[in-house]
């Protein structure tokens, strides 16, 4: 079986609740890319668009932890932050609010499902605050920062820096 890991990412509106849900398959153990998802050098080495920088600005990848980091573009400035409610070998669940709106917070489950010979399928859900939200964040462009990311992770998987 050939699969690869350069296409980009499944991401589907629900019809019945306000949730995005993107699927991607890569060529990674679970636990390198539970790894990506919490070390915050890793993390910001991958996340988002091509066209960003961003810097931790405070990481604690544990259940009941927090994080902020801060992008850069053009010269202005993004805030994120949220919280972890669970880290574990296979699943982190956390908030995820862009400092802009901070009235719109999202609960995201990140979940890796092992498929065997060395691929791993990531399964992200975000349930946000509202449809409006919801819609407003997939007329955003945010495929281009997802899937620039992922390619981005393919990357550092295929160099072993994760």
């Amino acid at each position: 079986m050939s699969t690869t890991t350069t296409a980009e990412a499944q991401i589907e509106a629900d019809k019945e609740l306000p949730i995005i849900r993107t699927t991607r398959d890569f060529r990674a153990t679970p636990a390198q890319l539970v790894r990506a998802h919490t070390d915050p050098d890793l993390f910001m080495r991958w996340v988002g668009p091509d066209s960003i920088t961003s810097r931790v600005i405070e990481w604690d990848a544990r259940t009941g932890g927090s994080w902020r980091y801060v992008s850069e573009s053009g010269g202005e400035e993004y805030g994120f932050r949220g919280c972890f409610h669970t880290v574990s070998e296979d699943r982190i669940v956390q908030t995820f609010t862009w400092e802009a709106m901070p009235d719109q917070v999202s609960l995201e489950t990140l979940t890796f499902e092992d498929l065997g010979d060395g691929i791993t399928r990531l399964h992200a859900q975000s349930l946000c605050d509202s449809f409006e939200a919801r819609d407003g964040w997939l007329s955003s462009g945010m495929e281009v920062g997802v899937n620039d990311g992922y390619a981005k992770l393919d990357r550092l998987l295929a160099d072993g820096e994760v």
